[in-house]
């Protein structure tokens, strides 16, 4: 059977600075065997499957896999779907926004404008803290050896997946940050989450922080873009009076350490809700025979 495939540029203003992404835009009758399979052939940090909505809703039913497994959540996939269902004609948009469906419920997705220009934003799963970062910590002083801490505590955060959040003193300290992965994947491993997100605050610049993740585990990989890791973020600094402007929006740059220039778009809202987004960029239309 033939389905409709689109491969993605995530948080990108042009193809090539984002997280890149793989939609099968028809994926009725793939067992989970099968979606695991074409995952890890995309050799992708994600492929989605869009599905008919179990309840009316939603706007369509997202399944996300990882060459590794399957996700329940992640934002450069959720925000990439829904510009590939909107672009087939899949959904309709009702009140500016869609309504995903997938396994961690129903999440509003925001739309604005149309095409290229088109940017969507994702209301992220609460986060909450787990655990603050203690000085004498030595799996967090392994992983942080020689660099300078920046105002705000690390802190082990959930938010659909847990990162380690470490603020450094300066944007220079993030960019040149050598990862010491073996490091970062037994801080990964001990505490069951995705590794060590890094950033700093970035002064006279067309963002207001500069993101780095590295991942420690399945794989030691730095994500190019990571709209769940960003979230969960903008969550730990709303709760900590730490956000970079009054309104609560502020702009991300991520990725140029692994030959990106990705540009993510933040928000908390009045009610305390984080909102992960930007734009994305349709690099390849075709379709998927795989039988």
């Amino acid at each position: 059977m033939s389905r409709a495939f689109v491969q993605l540029d995530v948080f990108a203003a042009r193809p090539g600075d984002g997280n890149p992404l793989a939609v099968v835009l028809d994926a009725k009758g793939l067992d989970d065997t099968t979606m695991q399979a074409i995952a890890r052939w995309t050799r992708l940090p994600e492929t989605t499957f869009v599905l008919p909505p179990s309840t009316p809703e939603a706007s369509y039913r997202l399944r996300i896999f990882s060459p590794r497994r399957e996700v329940p959540f992640a934002g450069h996939p959720s925000i990439g779907s829904a510009h590939a269902v909107l672009e087939a004609g899949l959904a309709q948009v009702r009140d500016g926004q869609l309504v995903q469906e997938c396994a961690v419920g129903l999440l509003p997705i925001e739309v604005r404008g149309e095409g290229r220009e088109r940017r969507l934003s994702v209301r992220a799963p609460r986060a909450r803290v787990l655990e603050v970062g203690q000085p004498d910590d030595r799996r967090l002083g392994a992983a942080l050896k020689g660099y300078v801490p920046g105002a705000l505590p690390p802190v082990l955060m959930d938010g659909g997946r847990r990162w380690w959040l470490a603020e450094l003193v300066d944007e220079a300290s993030v960019r040149s940050l050598v990862p010491r992965w073996d490091a970062v994947s037994a801080l990964a491993r001990g505490h069951d989450a995705m590794g060590l997100c890094v950033f700093a605050r970035c002064i006279g610049r067309d963002y207001d922080l500069v993101v780095r993740a590295l991942v420690g585990q399945p794989a030691q990989v730095e994500d190019a873009a990571s709209g769940a890791a960003n979230a969960t973020l903008a969550a730990y600094l709303h709760a900590s009076n730490a956000l970079p402007h009054p309104d609560g929006r502020y702009v991300v740059s991520q990725g140029r350490e692994v030959g990106h220039d990705a540009r993510l778009e933040l928000r908390v809202d009045a009610e305390g809700e984080v909102w992960s987004g930007g734009m994305v960029q349709t690099v390849v239309r075709g379709q998927l025979d795989w039988p």
